[in-house]
């Protein structure tokens, strides 16, 4: 998902070139540092979140 994400953003920034195709890499990793983290924190919280409220129902 990051790929895509990053890549979308990049070459909307940068539009299509060589310049975009350099970039990109960064773009990915960095996106992905942040993500990858952030979903290991945020995932448990939502499971139980969203069980709590399939349990109700």
């Amino acid at each position: 998902m990051t790929v895509i994400i990053s890549g979308i953003s990049t070459l909307l920034a940068l539009g299509p070139g060589a310049e975009m195709l350099a970039r990109w890499p960064v773009a990915w990793i960095t996106s992905w540092s942040v993500a990858f983290p952030t979903v290991l924190v945020v995932l448990p919280i939502v499971r139980r979140l969203v069980s709590r409220v399939v349990a109700v129902q």
